[in-house]
């Protein structure tokens, strides 16, 4: 991922349709990754009663972010003028005013211009589907207006400044103003020490993890918590919805190189195999720990590794990508059974996948980096700029998200009523079911105890 645009081309820029035309069809990849993938996975987990709520909560974010990022998220991320590393100025391409010309977004010889548009489209499906991650902590238990309020207020306030800081040339990117100049040194403008993250380890997984553990703590816990089964209602929903999230991921990783070339296709085999070994390596967890391997478990193991893999896609070798994968299946596997022990209803662990494997991710390109880790002989630096860049984001993230959770909880109540959330959500907030079904003997007035009269069906 870039960490700043260039200026707009001098003199008579010329289009890279091959490259717009790419970046383009990996933004409607990504959107894919929001409605239905997403949607699809975390509705299939949740409770028959719930299940359209659940999805609702992808689809309401994503109309939400669409709106706000255009108005000024794009700005605030990449605008030109930067705002003490934390944001760029929100007026400067506020409505994306300025934005109608071509870009050169690596800044260097070899590739061609896009339409800047282009890459606006590519970096608002990113905040959506970042925000969209948060609603699997908070499932079966929250209001939805009040998750439209939190949806813009998290993206203006948590999303945008750390996207601005790691891609757009703030505290946490490679900027001569930035921490690891301040710490490592820079020459020519430029840090010494170059962060990696690539496609979002930080901006996406490691921000919204940390936001699903806090709004779920400012939340509680959903009635039942630890002493009811709450099972996934239709796992070939959650199947189909993690089949569409790794297809999509292509979108997201080998999209973000921004041109169709030699790294973009060594970002889709470390993607690919990162997952396979992360399904597998939860999978062995299962099977050591419980005795079964199971549909949920591969499923989630496959976002495990797409999650870890994120940050480091254009750093690692394919054997370093399975290794990375492996370790992050077989974490967050342990992960997801912390929440019992330790009392935080995180509905369908959005803290024990994106987190923990998000952590892992960023931590671990500075470990497997072929030119740069340390496990590669290069030194310790890029492993200590990693950890610095992880806990600087997880710590910003975490308290913006409780600033907000708190502020939506006094002004507007975060909770429905408990009867609603025991007979379902999805009635009381949409006036809907998901599965209007009714028995044949039940049409025909068959199976109760009331005698049959003449002139009934039968």
């Amino acid at each position: 991922m870039v960490t700043a645009l260039s200026a707009l081309a001098a003199a008579e820029p010329t289009i890279d349709y091959a490259s717009t035309a790419f970046v383009i069809v990996c933004a409607s990849l990504v959107l894919l990754m929001t409605a239905p993938g997403l949607a699809l996975f975390y509705g299939g987990m949740t409770r028959a009663t719930s299940v359209l709520n659940m999805m609702m909560m992808s689809f309401g974010a994503f109309g939400v972010v669409g709106i706000l990022y255009v108005l000024y998220g794009y700005s605030m991320s990449f605008g030109p003028s930067d705002l003490g590393g934390i944001i760029a100025n929100p007026f400067d391409k506020f409505g994306l005013s300025g934005t109608e010309g071509l870009v050169n977004p690596f800044g260097y010889e070899g590739y061609g211009d896009i339409p800047e548009l282009a890459f606006v489209g590519f970096q608002l499906t990113f905040a959506a589907i970042t925000v969209a991650l948060i609603s699997g902590a908070v499932a079966d238990r929250v209001k939805f207006s009040t998750w439209l309020v939190f949806s813009g207020l998290w993206m203006t306030l948590a999303y945008v400044p750390i996207a601005h800081m790691v891609w757009g040339g703030g505290l946490l990117s490679s900027s001569e103003d930035g921490l690891s100049a301040m710490i490592f040194g820079a020459t020519d403008g430029v840090a010494d020490v170059v962060p990696i993250d690539f496609a979002g380890g930080t901006v996406v997984h490691i921000n919204a993890g940390i936001a699903g553990l806090v709004l779920a703590l400012v939340v509680g816990a959903r009635v039942g918590f630890g002493s009811v089964a709450m099972r996934p209602h239709n796992v070939p929903l959650v199947m189909i919805g993690a089949g569409l999230l790794w297809f999509g991921w292509f979108g997201f990783n080998a999209g973000s190189e921004l041109a169709p070339d030699g790294t973009a296709a060594l970002v889709w085999i470390n993607t690919t195999v990162a997952t396979c070994a992360a399904m597998l390596g939860w999978l062995l967890v299962e099977k050591l720990r419980d005795g079964h391997a199971t549909s949920i478990g591969a499923a989630s193991g496959v976002v495990a590794g797409l999650v870890a893999i994120t940050p480091a896609c254009g750093a690692l070798s394919p054997i370093g990508s399975i290794i990375l994968g492996a370790v992050a299946g077989g974490l967050s596997a342990y992960a997801v059974g912390l929440k019992f022990r330790f009392g935080f209803d995180d509905s369908l662990d959005v803290v024990g996948v994106h987190l923990v494997s998000g952590l892992w991710g960023t931590i671990g390109a500075g470990l497997l980096s072929t030119s740069t880790g340390l496990l590669y002989g290069h030194g310790v630096k890029q492993t200590l700029l990693q950890i610095i860049v992880a806990l600087a984001s997880l710590v910003y993230a975490g308290a913006v998200t409780l600033v907000i959770a708190l502020a939506l909880k006094a002004a507007m109540g975060w909770r429905i009523d408990r009867d609603v959330e025991v007979s379902g959500i999805d009635s009381a907030e949409h006036a809907e079911s998901a599965y209007d079904l009714v028995s044949r003997a039940g049409r025909l007035g068959l199976g109760s105890n009331r005698p049959r009269t003449e002139g009934s069906p039968s």
